[in-house]
């Protein structure tokens, strides 16, 4: 297991939860992910994107959590929301589990405050729901919003120029979007990228 954070001092707190549980951190990820942040979008850019969309089962905690913000975390994989300063150690290790069982887990109280104000979690006028992107079609769609030309992408993928092009196209068919800047517009509104 692996742990992703917007500080050091937010990643030794998780890491010494993590410990107290009896849950070894490594420096690579297997299954599981922890990315940690004051807030969730802190804990998301924390933790890379490519290892979000790679199928690592993605915990996330935070300070705070809005319903904003899981929103966003759950667009990005998240599946486990926790709120760091009021989880136990054991509460974090048993959140550890569930991942790695493929569970999802939520605070009693952000579930209430989600269930009783839906109209938060609406969609971004104009932005539609999409099913998750492969870890090529983000790691595209993340270049592109760089400002990388296909030649400069594919290089840096080690792939032909035909291939980025299909992924392009691939990408812009599940956006449902027009053109290069449609899609990462469209991405970034998403909270994809």
């Amino acid at each position: 297991m692996q742990v992703h954070a917007g500080g050091a001092l937010v990643r030794e707190a998780v890491v010494t939860k993590l410990r107290q549980a009896g849950i070894l951190v490594a420096a690579a990820a297997d299954t599981v992910v922890v990315a940690a942040g004051g807030t969730i979008d802190e804990a998301l850019n924390a933790c890379p994107a490519t290892l979000r969309a790679a199928g690592h089962r993605l915990i996330v905690a935070a300070d705070t959590l809005n319903p904003g913000g899981v929103l966003r975390a759950f667009r990005a994989g998240a599946r486990i929301l926790l709120q760091t300063p009021e989880t136990t150690p054991a509460q974090f290790g048993a959140a550890v589990h569930s991942a790695v069982n493929g569970e999802s887990r939520l605070p009693y109280g952000l579930l209430v405050r989600l269930l009783s104000g839906g109209a938060e979690l609406s969609m971004p006028v104009g932005v539609h729901p999409v099913a998750p992107l492969t870890e090529r079609q983000l790691t595209v769609l993340t270049l592109m919003a760089d400002g990388h030309g296909n030649a400069d992408i594919a290089r840096k993928l080690s792939c032909s120029e035909h291939t980025v092009k299909n992924v392009i196209y691939e990408l812009m068919a599940r956006l449902q979007v027009r053109n290069r800047a449609h899609a990462v517009a469209h991405a970034v509104r998403a909270g994809l990228i």
